[in-house]
């Protein structure tokens, strides 16, 4: 998780994200740096805008949040239309028991 940060420090700033920069960091912060893992991630985040991908998942957190309450209104929607038809077939029963007295 410390090298995600880093990683987010380092772009804030608008330095280069690579193995040294985000060891120096990590080192900084009073954790023993792990090459393997600064490697992993300056590979990982090479050709990668993290500003965009930030900006987009903003954008995802609304769309996500918006379609739970289309679906309530959905349910509601069929809530009451299966209410209308239990309703129905209940004045179509008494009809008929009225027929046979």
């Amino acid at each position: 998780m410390e090298y995600i940060y880093a990683a987010l420090l380092l772009d804030s700033a608008g330095k280069e994200i690579n193995e040294k920069t985000l060891m120096e960091i990590v080192k900084a912060a009073g954790v023993n740096p792990d090459e393997a893992k600064a490697k992993a991630m300056a590979s990982s985040l090479k050709d990668v805008n993290i500003k965009e991908v930030i900006k987009n998942a903003q954008t995802a957190q609304v769309q996500v949040a918006a379609a739970p309450a289309a679906g309530a209104e959905h349910a509601s929607h069929k809530k009451k239309d299966e209410q209308a038809e239990k309703a129905t077939e209940e004045e179509a029963a008494s009809g008929l028991a009225s027929l046979f007295g």
